[in-house]
């Protein structure tokens, strides 16, 4: 019965060590993917629908398209502008990011 216990300790231990670098990792993801896009002084707005994230900013010439492609986007399209990103279920949490470091 020990056993038992003594696996599951360590089992619970090992998944939230694994949780938290998987929040480490997003985090460190959503600061590069600010920082391709020019920098928080060159994002105006930000929104999002379903797997799109849609940003607007101040000079979209200086934004690492490439960079973002390799962080895992699915697509960019560019409007004067704006960016709409296909970014997948993350498009939500950069947008929270987004609006949190803004203030």
């Amino acid at each position: 019965m020990e056993k038992y216990i003594i696996i599951a300790v360590v089992f619970i231990i090992i998944l939230f060590a694994v949780l938290k670098s998987m929040k480490k990792d997003a985090h460190l993801e959503i600061n590069k993917l600010v920082d391709y896009l020019g920098g928080r002084d060159n994002i105006v707005s930000s929104d999002y629908n379903l797997s799109r994230f849609v940003v607007t900013l101040r000079d979209s010439s200086i934004v690492n398209k490439e960079a973002i492609q390799k962080l895992g986007a699915k697509g960019i399209v560019e409007i004067d502008n704006q960016l709409k990103i296909i970014l997948g279920s993350n498009s939500r949490a950069l947008k929270k990011y987004i609006d949190d470091i803004k203030k």
